[in-house]
């Protein structure tokens, strides 16, 4: 499906100590904040924290400067960000999904 040409689409990558912390919670409250941004975040076994996220490029802008920081127990140690398809993503809103 394609984008409208003023959204984006990204795909981020948590890594440090981003499990058990409330980081999934904390992000979907953080994308509710900003507005307007669909996507979606969830665990990944290898312990890093995996999100898709769409929206005005401020916007998502805005949550991956939140993600570098997140919440107050996380330590991020690193964030990669990569353009992404919007294929997959909730038809509007922000959630958690399970661990891949």
């Amino acid at each position: 499906m394609p984008m409208p040409a003023d959204l984006v689409c990204r795909r981020l990558v948590m890594h440090g100590m981003v499990q058990g912390v409330g980081y999934r919670w904390s992000m979907v409250t953080a994308a509710e904040r900003i507005g307007g941004l669909t996507g979606w975040v969830r665990n990944r076994r290898d312990g890093t924290v995996e999100a898709l996220v769409t929206g005005d490029p401020a916007q998502v802008d805005a949550l991956i400067a939140w993600a570098e920081v997140g919440p107050p127990a996380a330590r991020v140690t690193r964030v990669i960000v990569n353009d992404a398809s919007p294929e997959g993503l909730p038809a509007r809103g922000f959630e958690q999904r399970p661990t891949l």
